[in-house]
């Protein structure tokens, strides 16, 4: 495989450029039952289908890289943990059953057809079921939504928060393998005890996830789709944990309509939202998580538009020590009080029914903060791009073939010419990344 470097070079005022934000702040009372992910959970009515249904998903992947070794630092000669299949990180090449997830939702017809349920469960091989306190056949979802007050539908329990496009979107259809760099680090959170020195996660990843209640609707503003969504939780993920700091979440879109309606459904939307809360570590103590975005996405049938800007304030994940694997003596880090911002440019066309190509470009400037707590300054920013081609077949409405190769690339801008950091990051191989996804 070819070890090919990106070739793009997208600026960041530019893409901002490209993500006007159109917010509609009155709502009015006329609710329209289009589908949006916000509204896709949890709104069920007697004429949408039976009481209950059993539903879900398997992707398998098969996922390669050229193993290139780091040429420096305290792990030189050894593998590099971002040529290596997570989430065990113990070789480049493989199958791996991603996600193995099956559930129940409905509404209670026999009671009350305004009370929906929503469970589902995670047997796959990831960051879900590994990490302490994680098992194979780890609980993902489990939450009670009530639709009786007109404007304002009320979701309790364990389920996605409302955030980025590329979180809240519905797994079983996303158009890519992998996540771009920007969601992938600052929005897939992962939970450690320290600020360095850490061999394992303390918990599960949070898979986008929380423990809380929600208030949410949607409504038709003059053709336009509108959605809010005010949530309060845990701040702990799909874990059980607890304690006095809760997170809150904001979001609010809104989408012009252009036909079809479900999961792909044509429009043009827009839209923001806001997360903020607050993590402890043990040797640095209580510390922000802040993270905002704002994008817009765009769909006839034919041509798919989406891009997405976010920036991230305090807690952010740091990888590993110089880049090593756990298995060679490396240790996972946090950055407790540190910045980031990114995006993602997503294109996608249909050529012909059962196949549709896609482009997508990503970029993450991580650790912009100096003069913070943990082993900060200009040693800690890194630039990861990854540009990915892609393509989706479609053997039947339930059934894709997904075949990736992604571009990576990772710059650290601000350290001297002769640091060990810069021969680290050129360790970094391009990806291969192939799926079978079923749904059922």
């Amino acid at each position: 495989m070819l070890h090919t470097k990106s070739i793009f070079n997208i600026k960041k005022t530019i893409i901002k450029q490209l993500l006007p934000i159109a917010i509609i702040l009155t709502i009015s009372s006329t609710s329209v039952q289009a589908a949006n992910w916000l509204m896709l959970q949890g709104t069920e009515s007697k004429k949408q289908g039976p009481g209950e249904s059993l539903w879900g998903f398997i992707q398998v992947d098969y996922q390669q890289t050229d193993d290139t070794k780091l040429g420096a630092g305290p792990h030189n000669g050894k593998h590099a943990a971002f040529n290596q299949m997570i989430p065990e990180l113990i070789t480049s090449e493989g199958f791996n059953i991603k996600r193995a997830r099956i559930g129940i939702r409905g509404n209670n017809l026999q009671i009350d057809d305004k009370i929906n349920y929503f469970l589902l469960t995670e047997f796959g091989n990831n960051g879900i079921t590994t990490g302490q306190k994680a098992s194979r056949g780890q609980l993902t979802d489990a939450s009670i939504t009530f639709n009786h007050i007109p404007g304002v539908r009320v979701r309790t329990g364990l389920f996605k928060t409302p955030g980025s496009e590329e979180s809240m979107q519905a797994i079983g259809i996303i158009y890519y393998v992998n996540f771009s760099n920007v969601t992938n680090r600052l929005l897939l959170e992962r939970s450690y005890d320290n600020v360095t020195g850490n061999t394992n996660r303390n918990s599960p990843i949070s898979a986008f996830r929380d423990i809380g209640v929600q208030l949410f609707d949607s409504f038709n503003l003059g053709g336009w789709d509108t959605s809010y969504a005010a949530m309060y939780g845990n701040g702990h993920g799909i874990t059980m944990d607890n304690d006095k700091h809760k997170d809150l979440y904001l979001y609010l879109s809104t989408e012009k309509l252009l036909g079809k309606s479900g999961p792909r459904r044509h429009g043009l939307k827009f839209y923001v939202w806001n997360q903020s809360g607050k993590r402890t570590l043990i040797d640095v103590g209580i510390k922000n998580r802040e993270r905002s975005g704002l994008g817009t996405t765009f769909w006839n049938g034919n041509f798919r538009l989406g891009a997405e800007y976010i920036q991230a304030d305090g807690m952010i994940f740091g990888g590993t020590t110089g880049a090593g694997l756990p298995s060679d003596g490396a240790t996972f880090s946090m950055q407790a009080d540190q910045k980031a911002e990114g995006y993602y440019l997503d294109l996608g066309y249909r050529v012909i029914p059962s196949l549709e190509l896609n482009l997508r470009y990503d970029y993450l400037d991580s650790g912009t903060k100096t003069n913070t707590v943990s082993n900060t300054g200009a040693d800690n920013r890194r630039e990861f791009t990854t540009t990915t081609l892609g393509m989706q077949y479609f053997i039947n409405k339930k059934t894709t073939l997904i075949a990736n190769y992604e571009f990576r690339d990772i710059k650290a801008p601000n350290v001297p010419s002769s640091a060990p950091a810069h021969t680290i990051v050129k360790a970094i191989d391009d990806r291969i990344a192939l799926q079978v996804r079923v749904m059922f």
